[in-house]
C-alpha cells in the first residue's frame, strides 16, 4: 500500500486550495459562534466571519496562543457544549495550567485517519505488528498511534511507556515490526537491548515512528544503527491533534502535512508576518475540520519551514522541515541562541565515548549566564584514569564551543547516573527562572 487516501494525498494544488477555502470559511464561522474568547478577538479588530472568503484571507485572522487556552481553562475554548464532547486530552506542561483539548467522535475518527496515513508513509500495512510505547492517558501519543494502527488494520500492541525490559521482551517475542515512541525512549530501548546481550538481528523490527520531541539527524542515525530500522519522524501536538499532523515518507525530505485537516503557515517569530517557502520561522496551524475545539492560527512555537513542491513519493501534500527547536525553549546564553538539538548533534558525533543521555543546567552568576552540560560516559569508555576523563571532557568542550559559539562547562558523569525518560525528556534546567 503506497497511500492510505490517494485522492487527498495526491490532490492538485488547485483542488486542495478549494477544499481548504471551503473548510476555513466554515471553521471560522463555527469558532466565532461557539468560542466566545475567539469571537472577542475578532470583534476587537472589527473582523466578521463573512469577511473570510477563502484560504487567501487567513492572514486577516488573529493568532491563538497557549496563553489563550490556559486563560480559558478548562473548557472555555471549546466550540461545542460539553455534552457533545466525546473525549478530552491535556498537555503535560511543567508550568502553568494544563492546556485541555476536547474532541468529538468525528474529531477522533479524523485523527485516526491522519495517523493511519502516517503509518502507511512509513511502509506499514495490515501485516505489521505495531508496538506503541508512547504514553497512554491525557498525553495524545499513545492513543493517537493506537487508533491509527487499528484503523489501518495492523496488529496493535498497546504497551505504553515504562518497564523497558518488559517492552524489549514483548518486542522480541511478539515479533513487532514497527516501534512507535519518543526518540529518546527509542535510544533507551536500543541501549537496553545491548545491555541484555540480545542480537538486534534476532528482532523483526523494520521501522520506527518517533516524535513528540526535537531530535537531530545524528540521533536518527544512531537509533537506526542500534535498532536496525528505518526511522521516520512523526509530528503532532495535543492542541491541534496528536501524532499524525505530519509525517516523513521514505524519501526523508521533510514531513508531509495532512493539510486537508491542518493548514500550516510559517511566520517570522518577531514580526509575525508570513515568510516564503524554505525560510525558517515559527510554525502556525489552523484546524480546518475540527468540531470540539477548532483553533485558528495557533502559534505552536515550533521552528520549521515549508515546501510546496511535489515529493518524489508522489504526494502533493505540503512538506514541513523537521522541527529544530522551539522559540520558547531556545536558550540565550550571553547573547548567543542555543538549542538543545545543537548540543545533541555534537554528542552524537562522539557517541563512541559518551552515552545518549545529557542534561543542560543554565544559571546566572552575578550578571553572567553560565551553562553546564552533564554528559554520561559510555560504559566501555568509563575509566578511573583522571587523564583519560580529562581528555574526553576537553574534546567535548572544544566541539561544543565550535558548534555553539559559546563556552560551556562539561561535567562527565558515570553511566546510567542521569534520570532516564520513558516519555518526553526534560533536557534543560534553567535556574535563572527560579
Amino acid at each position: 500500500m503506497k497511500y492510505y487516501n490517494e485522492k487527498i494525498e495526491t490532490m492538485s494544488r488547485d483542488e486542495m486550495t478549494a477544499l481548504q477555502s471551503a473548510r476555513l470559511v466554515d471553521v471560522v464561522r463555527r469558532t466565532y459562534e461557539g468560542a466566545p474568547y475567539f469571537r472577542a478577538k475578532m470583534d476587537a479588530i472589527g473582523l466578521k466571519p463573512e469577511d473570510i472568503k477563502g484560504i487567501e484571507d487567513i492572514a486577516k485572522l488573529p493568532f491563538t496562543t497557549k496563553a489563550d487556552l490556559r486563560a480559558n481553562y478548562p473548557f472555555g475554548c471549546f466550540a461545542l457544549p460539553i455534552s457533545e464532547i466525546a473525549r478530552v486530552h491535556a498537555s503535560s506542561g511543567t508550568t502553568g495550567k494544563l492546556t485541555v483539548v476536547g474532541l468529538t467522535n468525528r474529531d477522533i475518527d479524523d485523527w485516526a485517519e491522519c495517523a493511519a496515513r502516517a503509518l502507511v508513509m512509513a511502509g506499514c500495512g495490515k501485516e505489521d505488528i505495531v508496538h506503541v510505547s508512547y504514553g497512554y492517558g491525557l498525553f495524545t501519543g499513545g492513543l493517537g498511534l493506537h487508533y491509527g494502527s487499528e484503523k489501518l488494520g495492523s496488529v496493535t500492541v498497546p504497551a505504553s511507556a515504562g518497564n523497558t525490559m518488559r517492552q524489549i521482551t514483548l518486542i522480541k517475542d511478539f515479533g513487532a515490526t514497527a516501534l512507535a515512541c519518543t526518540p529518546s525512549y527509542a535510544m533507551v530501548i536500543g541501549e537496553g537491548i545491548e545491555k541484555a546481550g540480545y542480537d538486534i538481528k534476532d528482532f523483526k523490527l523494520r521501522v520506527g515512528i518517533f516524535g513528540a520531541e526535537p531530535w537531530s539527524e545524528n540521533m536518527k542515525k544512531e537509533i537506526e544503527r542500534k535498532l536496525n530500522i528505518t526511522a521516520y519522524d512523526i509530528y503532532g501536538l495535543s492542541e491541534i491533534s496528536g501524532p499524525g499532523v505530519s509525517m516523513s515518507c521514505p524519501y526523508q525530505c521533510g514531513l508531509h502535512v495532512m493539510e486537508d485537516f491542518f493548514y500550516p503557515e510559517i511566520v517570522d517569530p518577531v514580526t509575525l508576518q508570513p515568510v516564503p517557502d524554505g525560510v525558517t520561522g515559527e510554525l502556525v496551524f489552523t484546524t480546518l475540520n475540527k468540531q470540539g475545539m477548532p483553533l485558528i492560527r495557533y502559534r505552536t512555537r515550533d521552528i520549521s519551514a515549508l515546501w510546496h513542491d511535489k515529493c518524489e513519493c508522489g504526494r502533493t501534500l505540503v512538506r514541513m522541515k523537521r522541527v529544530s527547536g522551539r522559540t520558547d525553549d531556545m536558550l540565550i546564553i550571553r547573547g548567543v541562541n542555543v538549542f538543545p538539538s545543537q548540543i545533541e548533534s555534537v554528542l552524537m558525533n562522539i557517541n563512541e565515548i559518551v552515552g545518549s543521555h545529557y542534561q543542560i543546567i543554565v544559571d546566572r552568576v552575578g550578571n553572567l549566564d553560565t551553562m553546564e552540560i552533564q554528559v554520561e560516559l559510555a560504559p566501555h569508555a568509563f575509566s578511573d584514569e583522571v587523564k583519560d576523563v580529562e581528555a574526553i571532557r576537553k574534546r567535548i568542550e572544544h566541539d561544543m564551543m565550535g558548534n555553539l559559539g559559546v563556552g560551556a562547562k562539561i561535567t562527565l558523569v558515570s553511566p546510567d547516573s542521569l534520570p532516564l525518560s520513558e516519555g518526553k525528556t526534560v533536557r534543560i534546567i534553567d535556574k535563572r527562572k527560579i
